[in-house]
């Protein structure tokens, strides 16, 4: 009989981490689901996650499982919740520390755990295995929070962007229509957009500039306390 490894004086939760994965579109915020392909919950839709190594803390198992399901081993990736149900895994006593990532949906490669994947509208998701419908809620409503305090575009747009694509992206995340001229007006303001030369075509034919990040400018503004009011 093989010899267990950990003994334990009283019983002891087991530990998961759970990633919800958001990408956006052009058009509206999407998250990424894996079909489950074992009980429980065969066949459903849930999050990406798995459980925690002995040897990992919380980040470094989101990451690992963030890297098993989309190829990607960097990423913006922030917890926002520990779900402690005891009822919430029908197998056992799972506690389980929730993240939320951002990618660029081009950037996504499927892996392994990942063969049966898919990207969903946030506002149009199956019913989810598990918890995992609260946990997507409760992760949207943090990033909605946090889009206040951090331009979260820097990982969901693609590395050059006009103004139009991130008003979009802002519009997406908050469910809310912006004024155009005002938008563009209030994202100049805070700095922390580098104008460049280069120009695209728009439907209208007129031309768009084009936009990145300055991550310096907003490492300063974030020093000093960040705050978007729309």
């Amino acid at each position: 009989m093989e010899e267990l490894k950990y003994h334990y004086k009283y019983p002891h939760p087991s530990v998961t981490t759970d990633c919800v994965i958001f990408g956006f579109d052009g058009t509206k915020l999407n998250v990424l689901l894996v079909e489950r392909g074992v009980e429980p919950y065969k066949g459903r839709w849930a999050l990406p996650g798995g459980f925690l190594k002995m040897d990992e803390s919380a980040e470094t198992g989101a990451r690992r499982e963030l890297f098993e399901e989309t190829g990607l081993k960097t990423g913006y990736i922030r917890q926002f919740h520990t779900f402690t149900d005891p009822e919430r895994d029908p197998r056992e006593r799972v506690i389980t520390i929730a993240f939320y990532a951002l990618v660029r949906i081009s950037e996504v490669q499927g892996g392994d755990d990942a063969a049966q994947a898919g990207w969903f509208p946030v506002d149009n998701v199956p019913a989810l295995a598990f918890d995992h419908d609260l946990i997507l809620r409760r992760a949207t409503d943090e990033l909605r929070k946090q889009i206040h305090f951090e331009p979260i575009g820097f990982e969901l747009l693609p590395e050059q962007f006009t103004m139009k694509q991130l008003q979009h992206l802002y519009e997406a995340i908050l469910g809310v229509t912006f004024d155009r001229r005002n938008f563009y007006n209030k994202m100049l303001k805070l700095g922390i957009l580098t104008e460049l030369d280069e120009k695209v075509p728009l439907p209208n034919r007129k031309l768009a500039y084009l936009y990145k990040f300055n991550p310096e400018s907003y490492s300063e503004m974030k020093e000093k306390g960040f705050r978007l009011e729309f």
